[in-house]
């Protein structure tokens, strides 16, 4: 949270890296990860919506960019907490759900550095049924491109298919959640190549 608020109140216009890890634990940790998340959502209200600074995917502004950055960084890491402890997951609202599976397909795995790829292509059909919203990712040796459509399902002719709610979908393409907790359909070796690929390296 520091490291991103760095950037939006001072202006950086490069990569800045961040301040390392504190020598803190038990309260005076949570403590500290409290403040830190605090002075980045005071930050990102305050800043004005002309912001300049640097962003690393594509966004319409800096502030939408690191807004919608760190909403989903937290609600991926607080789930990883939650499934830690071993108790429920807090739910994510399927509009939140929807856009972080879309910062994870056209935004991260549209990167050159994304390893999702095939050497024979391939095409992989991701439907959000609580919404009108598909995504086709085409795979191939070259970074996966995705379309989002709404209102259908997209080409008729994939290779596999995933199907589920959005958090459903969100979860597990985020590998938070294992794909069985979604609907798999068609060839079982383009979802494996997903998750065997797709872990996210900014």
């Amino acid at each position: 949270h520091r490291w991103a608020a760095a950037f939006i109140t001072e202006g950086h216009t490069a990569y800045h890296p961040d301040g390392g890890e504190p020598d803190l634990d038990g309260a005076e940790l949570l403590d500290w990860f409290r403040e830190g998340n605090r002075h980045l959502v005071r930050s990102l209200e305050e800043v004005p919506a002309d912001l300049e600074c640097w962003t690393f995917l594509p966004a319409p502004s800096p502030l939408a960019f690191w807004s919608r950055r760190q909403l989903n960084e937290t609600t991926v890491h607080r789930v990883d907490a939650e499934s830690a402890l071993g108790g429920p997951l807090t739910p994510v609202s399927a509009d939140r759900a929807v856009d972080g599976i879309d910062e994870l397909l056209t935004g991260f795995h549209a990167r050159p550095k994304s390893r999702v790829r095939s050497d024979k292509p391939r095409t992989l059909r991701v439907r959000a049924v609580d919404t009108a919203v598909t995504w086709t990712v085409r795979i191939s040796d070259d970074p996966p491109q995705t379309v989002r459509t709404e209102g259908d399902d997209g080409p008729e002719n994939v290779d596999c298919e995933l199907s589920g709610t959005a958090e459903g979908l969100y979860l597990a393409l985020w590998n938070r959640l294992p794909l069985t907790t979604v609907t798999l359909r068609g060839d079982r070796a383009v979802a494996r190549l997903w998750t065997d690929n797709s872990a996210v390296t900014w």
